[in-house]
């Protein structure tokens, strides 16, 4: 894989020790978020009674807030790495779910 194609912020250095470190910590309590996050929305969609999905959507909110600012954190310190699209895939993936479009029941909706 071509390096040019990552997205990342300068790595902080980290002792390479057999114990815990703070990107393992960062990134044990990321996971976390997600997988809580996920489970949340969950929760959301079966909920009958308005007061509890109400609860649950704050619940959500402030969990999604926390994801998101650890995962700032992380690329912040160069701990969590994205790629960048090249603009040829990106055209693809746009003229492929454009053609998906006429397959909507109500297709003069979506223009």
């Amino acid at each position: 894989m071509n390096n040019q194609n990552k997205i990342q912020n300068p790595k902080t250095p980290i002792p390479q020790t057999p114990e815990m470190n703070e990107r393992d910590f960062l990134n044990d309590m990321l996971a976390t978020e997600k997988y809580m996050t996920d489970s949340y929305c969950t929760a959301l969609n079966e909920a009958s009674h308005q007061a509890l999905y109400q609860d649950i959507q704050n619940v959500f909110n402030e969990t999604q807030n926390c994801q998101r600012q650890l995962y700032n954190l992380m690329f912040q310190k160069g701990w969590y790495k994205i790629e960048a699209s090249e603009q040829q895939k990106l055209q693809q993936s746009y003229q492929q779910f454009q053609g998906y479009t006429s397959q909507f029941p109500y297709n003069n909706m979506t223009q």
